[in-house]
């Protein structure tokens, strides 16, 4: 039988890459987007259509408590059980902006969805699979966790804080068997980095990465499949960094 994986911000990018490679190998899908529209319900249909699984799309906003319960229950209704959670949801800054000018507004809409949105997800999924005593969660961060970005601080500080929510629910989860992952993504090609597509094309062929190119989403998504296969069954609480070597400091 089929496992189902929900995976949150999927309907484009990182996310749409995850559940083809995870529809690929037989995974049920849960699609979820704050506006799936069209997208969503084409990507589901296409992969229903080639791989022979079953994909459902769902509307919701991860940082709205109400959302967040609303899609708990309609995915454990709709596909029975669920077997995994890729936590991928994400915003960037509706404005870049210097930590000096940075506005709370942008502070908290950033915070809720990455960090606020994801926590609590986590937790409402993290009883569910306590329950059962089987699951995996992997959290897609950032690089950003660890290199400082001044003109979108909002944004690193809420994958930072990832980090270690990752290390938390790792901690509580090994009692029931679950592993908790983090993947942490370089510079990966999707509409996020489109808008500084010319700055990063400049700083790769500079050196930025050891491996000359930009990362796409089927990288971060065969990392995902790995982790969801159990592959790294005897580890918990790791970082997998996806980005080309950019990780490594060098003088």
């Amino acid at each position: 039988m089929a496992k189902t994986a929900l995976v949150t911000g999927s309907s484009r990018g990182i996310g749409a890459g995850i559940v083809e490679k995870l529809a690929s190998e037989n995974w049920n899908v849960a699609v979820c987007a704050r506006n799936p529209g069209e997208e969503g319900a084409s990507l589901c249909k296409r992969l229903e259509e080639t791989y022979g699984i079953s994909a459902r799309c769902y509307k919701a906003d991860v940082s709205s408590r109400e959302d967040r319960e609303k899609l708990f229950k309609d995915v454990i209704a709709d596909f029975g059980t669920l077997d995994a959670l890729v936590n991928n949801a994400g915003v960037a800054p509706k404005v870049r902006a210097d930590i000096l000018e940075m506005t709370e507004e942008s502070f908290d809409f950033v915070m809720g969805v990455n960090l606020k949105g994801t926590f609590f997800l986590t937790q409402t999924v993290g009883r569910y699979f306590a329950e059962r005593k089987s699951g995996v969660i992997v959290n897609i961060g950032s690089c950003s966790a660890t290199v400082a970005s001044i003109s979108r601080g909002e944004y690193c500080m809420s994958k930072a804080a990832l980090g270690m929510a990752t290390k938390l629910f790792a901690v509580k989860m090994a009692e029931f068997g679950v592993n908790v992952y983090e993947i942490r993504p370089g510079v990966i090609a999707t509409d996020m980095t489109s808008v500084v597509k010319e700055k990063y094309d400049k700083l790769i062929a500079g050196g930025l990465t050891l491996q000359p190119r930009w990362g796409y989403p089927e990288d971060i998504a065969k990392a995902v499949a790995m982790l969801l296969r159990g592959d790294l069954g005897y580890s918990t609480g790791q970082v997998i960094n996806i980005g080309g070597g950019m990780d490594i400091e060098r003088l």
